[in-house]
């Protein structure tokens, strides 16, 4: 394999590329101008509330489905081309495999299915560190040993994207953990880009390392994870009036949570916080997604990471970590009761959550 299609973290090389993407069924638009782009060689997780157009976006990059309007690239062609097409894999939620076939036929119809892309070596291996049982039938395998099967038949053929739409749903924490690491080992030996769309965010922290969530078929964050991360920060302190403070309602917020004489809220950075009676940490991942989740009035950000290179109009710079003229807020704060950051003391049980448009107006 070429050192660009490894190392595609360095190449600068695009796996996918979309403008004013959209798709409509019937009157409803499942998606409605999607602009992004995911470079090369990333693990991108995909979320998005039920509706938000996942499916239909995986659907979509495989070549499954065409858009309505706008343009798709997959490795710089559309994704039903003759060259597109053979280098992506695409796992879909029922992860449909035929029951009454054993492991091993199943293997080998994989095999007569790709030919020229076939490794063999690697599904026996996947298989074999998965304990598969060859003369298993597939009807018989539990839900975790056929997610293990779906990705020994995708990896054998050594996709260079690869889609996975809620691989992780309903299985034990054990698979869930098992899984991942095949995923992250796999993908790191053959220098394969993957999507992975999940519900589950706390899996997502330490896998991802960007990030794509949609809400209402359109784009609401897009970038590199750390990049995203540090264009924001997690509030939390003691407020004397009705709402916010000042100095924290002067940066666009995605959400607030008042308690008592307390405040939480997560806001997108402007510029250096106010200094105040109030604690600055970094939201973590899970704290992140859950606030755009929760607070879908608030306005969409994407970083100079995930900006299309054929999208009209200046871009933004962006070839160092970090979002321009918004800097990291440092190391998270001390392990607390709440995703690693601490409650304040004498918060009441009862809290009110605000959803802000972004314009930073207090409650």
């Amino acid at each position: 394999m070429a050192m660009d299609q490894v190392t595609g973290r360095t190449s600068g090389r695009t796996a996918v590329e979309a403008v004013g993407l959209g798709k409509r069924y019937r009157r409803r638009w499942a998606l409605r101008d999607c602009t992004f782009r995911l470079p090369a060689g990333r693990i991108c997780a995909l979320v998005g509330p039920g509706g938000a157009g996942k499916s239909t976006l995986l659907s979509l990059v495989s070549g499954l489905t065409r858009p309505r309007e706008g343009a798709l690239r997959v490795w710089g062609e559309a994704p039903s081309g003759a060259s597109a097409r053979p280098r992506i894999a695409h796992l879909t939620q029922g992860k449909p495999r035929y029951p009454r076939l054993t492991v091993a036929e199943t293997l080998r119809l994989g095999r007569e299915r790709n030919p020229g892309r076939w490794s063999g070596r690697c599904a026996e291996r996947i298989v074999r560190d998965c304990q598969l049982p060859l003369g298993a039938r597939v009807g018989a395998l539990s839900a975790g040993q056929r997610t293990f099967l779906a990705l020994a038949l995708a990896f054998a053929r050594s996709p260079e994207l690869l889609l996975l739409d809620e691989p992780l749903a309903g299985l034990d924490p054990l698979a869930r953990h098992r899984i991942t690491a095949l995923l992250l080992a796999q993908a790191a030996e053959q220098g394969t880009t993957v999507v992975l769309s999940s519900d589950l965010l706390a899996e997502l922290d330490g896998v991802c390392d960007h990030l794509l969530v949609l809400g209402g078929g359109r784009v609401r964050l897009a970038g590199e994870v750390d990049d995203v991360i540090g264009a924001h920060a997690l509030v939390m302190g003691q407020r004397r009036g009705a709402g916010l403070p000042p100095g924290i309602a002067a940066h666009p917020v995605v959400e607030a949570q008042l308690s008592g004489r307390h405040f939480t809220a997560v806001v997108r950075r402007k510029g250096p916080m106010a200094a105040g009676p109030w604690e600055v940490v970094e939201p973590s991942l899970e704290e992140l997604l859950l606030a755009y989740l929760r607070a879908p009035g608030a306005p969409g950000l994407s970083a100079p990471s995930a900006e299309p290179v054929s999208a009209p109009g200046p871009r933004r710079p962006g070839n160092k970590p970090g979002i321009p003229g918004l800097p990291r807020n440092g190391p998270p704060g001390p392990a607390g009761l709440r995703g690693g950051r601490p409650y304040p003391p004498d918060s009441a049980p009862h809290t009110r959550h605000i959803h802000h448009s972004g314009k930073g107006a207090a409650a």
